[in-house]
């Protein structure tokens, strides 16, 4: 197994709004190489369940696991899914839950797994082994399909000349290689698109890995099951890469603290002391939390992360679902 290398962004950062105590019981849903479960674990005489849904990621932490004395416990799964393994190991309440959300350092690093635009390999992207592959997206896909897929997931402008472009390939020969994709994504775009900073593939790119892993309904399902796992006073940090992951972060915080604004002065006002309606999380970053020059400099995935954290406060879980923040598709229709 290839060795598993991972810088955590904003580490220390987490660490501290999570303010680890004694015999506390933590969750780092987004396990990948360890990082966040380690610095917690560092920081108090606490347990940290550690979930991750890619099963190289599992086995490189049982392996560090062996130096915790049994204070981390690795669980393959999904983090949407925290309550119900939680629950097998006899565990119904927790004091902290962190989310590094995306795709890790070493996923994108093995060019095997087929995530990254920069070095060939097959296309794959799934952070699992299950599910329909990002090579099976890109050929069996509609074009109107895929330009909506590609503008609603990465906000790609061109999405349309994309998808066209995309179409136009597959129809002489089936896409197989991340290079390959690439170049095709490049092809929609005037030469100096090339020449301004972020490279054309990056948006379609994240895009079909978004769809393939349903990340944002992942989101959605993860942070409101940290919401009904947490205790009073526990706390919430989510780190999150991109404007769709950091605004239904946002708006779950917003709307669970209660400061979600009214959709009509014409709708008539709902009763705060419902439990439904009370607040059951206090915002404790007012602004995101950003890396700061030392850390971009070593780390240039810092760059775009933006850390919120709220601490769960007495009032109920809420039993309505979050539908996180609205999307429009590239026709102007919000999803």
């Amino acid at each position: 197994m290839a060795a598993f290398t991972h810088i955590p962004v904003l580490k220390d950062e987490v660490v501290a709004h999570l303010a680890p105590r004694d015999r506390g019981i933590y969750v780092d849903g987004t396990l990948g190489a360890c990082g966040y479960a380690e610095a917690i674990l560092g920081q108090a005489d606490c347990r940290v369940y550690g979930i991750d849904r890619d099963p190289q990621a599992i086995e490189n932490a049982k392996e560090k696991a062996k130096r915790w004395d049994g204070r981390l416990i690795p669980l393959h799964g999904c983090f949407g899914d925290m309550e119900d393994l939680l629950k097998a190991e006899a565990v119904i309440a927790v004091d902290g839950v962190a989310l590094d959300l995306g795709v890790s350092s070493m996923q994108i690093d093995n060019a095997a797994r087929g995530f990254s635009f920069l070095r060939d390999g097959p296309l794959d992207m799934r952070m699992s082994a299950d599910g329909p592959s990002a090579a099976e997206v890109v050929n069996q896909t509609p074009e109107g399909d895929l330009a909506d897929l590609i503008y609603t997931y990465g906000e790609e402008r061109r999405s349309r000349a994309v998808a066209r472009a995309i179409v136009g390939a597959r129809a002489e020969a089936p896409l197989t290689r991340t290079l390959e994709l690439a170049d095709v994504v490049r092809s929609a775009f005037p030469k100096k698109a090339m020449h301004k900073g972020i490279d054309p593939a990056t948006r379609t790119f994240q895009a079909i890995r978004i769809f393939i892993n349903d990340e944002l309904a992942e989101l959605d399902r993860g942070l409101a099951a940290a919401e009904r796992l947490l205790s009073p006073g526990g706390r919430l940090a989510v780190v999150s890469f991109h404007s769709l992951e950091d605004r239904r972060v946002k708006g779950f915080f917003r709307q669970r603290a209660g400061e979600t604004p009214k959709t009509s002065r014409h709708m008539p006002e709902t009763d705060a002391a419902e439990p439904e309606n009370r607040p059951s999380f206090r915002i404790l970053t007012r602004r995101p939390v950003t890396s700061g020059d030392s850390e971009i400099a070593a780390n240039a995935r810092a760059r775009s992360a933006r850390l919120r954290a709220a601490e769960r406060l007495d009032g109920p879980a809420w039993t309505d679902a979050l539908s996180g923040a609205a999307v429009e598709n590239r026709n102007g229709e919000t999803q």
